[in-house]
């Protein structure tokens, strides 16, 4: 397989919007992909990353990291690209990035009715945690 991962370029704008509208089709309105990715590319871009299968878009991923903890959010595969180690080579990827910066642990959240992919972040060593999630939405901020 020649799954290439990179970070993202404005050439991959119009494909990850449409595989993030296919992938994620419940999102809450917080999420646009149009938004989502702009306020990425504001804050540590290189973490913004794109898998490529023969040149097209076959996943994306983004990571972050506070300085205490890492995140990865928005981990999507092309439905017809699964099971092919797509979604392995994403998160190698973001866990190789994070880990120069120091990142000691790394942290994702899987929505309720998602569970059914537990068990691919379970084969990369991931772990289900004794938490309590709470979350904010907060009105959204003036832009300039």
């Amino acid at each position: 397989m020649g799954v290439l991962v990179r970070s993202y370029q404005p050439s991959d704008h119009d494909a990850i919007v449409a595989l993030w509208r296919s992938v994620f089709p419940d999102a809450p309105r917080r999420n646009d992909p149009v938004r989502d990715i702009a306020r990425k590319l504001a804050v540590q871009p290189e973490l913004f990353l794109v898998a490529l299968d023969a040149g097209r878009v076959a996943g994306t991923v983004m990571a972050g990291f506070d300085g205490h903890r890492g995140w990865v959010h928005l981990v999507a595969v092309d439905p017809r690209l699964r099971r092919r180690g797509v979604g392995s080579a994403l998160m190698r990827e973001a866990e190789s990035r994070l880990a120069t910066r120091g990142c000691p642990k790394l942290n994702l959240q899987v929505r309720g009715e998602n569970a059914g992919v537990v068990p691919f972040y379970e084969s990369l060593g991931y772990r289900v945690e004794e938490r309590i999630s709470m979350g904010k939405v907060l009105p959204p901020g003036e832009t300039t």
